[in-house]
């Protein structure tokens, strides 16, 4: 039976900045538009953390099945381990998907926003098919598509709406960055796994174009997320200090671009997530402040 410790690890709680950053952000813009709203931004920042779970342990459940983690360098998994029961697994991301449903419920209850809830319905079906069901897309090498969607544009996005009744500009523009750092949370992630997912036939995007262009693509995802900063700073000056986050970026950066790999690849998905909720929270300040 897995410990308490082991559930703890496999909801995989270096990936929940990922859920963090795209509240704050659309709540920094929500308040830009003077429309921040508390409540609203709990409930938001539920719905992304029970998603983000509910995700993690829905790839525990799905890879370990298929036979994905049978040799792993990454994180601890209960399903490939052997720790838990598959079925104890899907549970428990059925239960995170559950709390995010009920807690996006009573946020579009609130807003009034009645048809966001087929929004919520696309971001739980996107989440359990990420690496469940027949044909899983993330094997498909589309994974940065679903991270940047619904954890960039829909999470930030669905924040500031919910609370302040419109988007603007500097919105997207933010929902377009903290897109940009997600993905490369996973990109760092599948860099390190990319000769277990081959040979395990998981066809991720760093699979398919290969270590070099991945380690090029992390550094994209990067970049461009800080010069982002730069029209949203135009009608808002203080979301230049966003750009405060800039050496949170050196470490990570220097270890992909120098070639680790495997087990040395751990503390970039570490400090990658530590980015990209420090940029999330300058860049809130900064457009609240705006």
């Amino acid at each position: 039976m897995a410990t308490r410790a082991q559930w703890i690890s496999a909801a995989r709680p270096r990936t929940l900045p990922a859920a963090l950053a795209p509240v704050i952000v659309g709540t920094g813009a929500a308040a830009a538009e003077d429309g921040a709203d508390a409540v609203r931004a709990v409930l938001a920042l539920i719905v992304a953390l029970a998603l983000q779970v509910g995700v993690n342990y829905a790839n525990d459940y799905s890879d370990g099945i298929r036979g994905t983690d049978d040799e792993r360098v990454g994180p601890f998994r209960l399903t490939g381990s052997g720790a838990a029961e598959p079925v104890s697994v899907r549970r428990a991301a059925f239960a995170g998907f559950a709390v995010a449903a009920l807690a996006g419920f009573a946020l579009v209850a609130l807003s009034g926003t009645w048809w966001l809830l087929a929004v919520g319905a696309a971001c739980v079906t996107a989440a359990w098919y990420y690496t469940g069901g027949s044909r899983p897309y993330g094997y498909a090498g589309l994974g940065e598509v679903f991270v940047f969607v619904f954890f960039g544009l829909v999470a930030v996005l669905g924040t500031t709406y919910t609370q302040a009744g419109r988007i603007g500009p500097e919105a997207l523009s933010g929902a377009v960055a903290i897109g940009l750092l997600a993905c490369a949370i996973l990109v760092a992630n599948n860099l390190r796994d990319v000769p277990t997912d081959a040979a395990a036939g998981k066809l991720t995007l760093a699979v398919r174009i290969g270590t070099p262009a991945t380690r090029r693509l992390y550094l994209v995802l990067v970049v461009v997320a800080f010069v982002l900063v730069a029209p949203m700073a135009l009608s808002r000056p203080p979301a230049l200090i966003a750009l405060l986050a800039v050496p949170l970026a050196i470490s990570p950066a220097r270890a992909v671009l120098r070639g680790d790999d495997g087990l040395a690849l751990l503390p970039v998905l570490r400090d990658t997530g530590r980015l990209e909720l420090g940029y999330a929270v300058l860049l809130g300040l900064g457009l609240a402040l705006g």
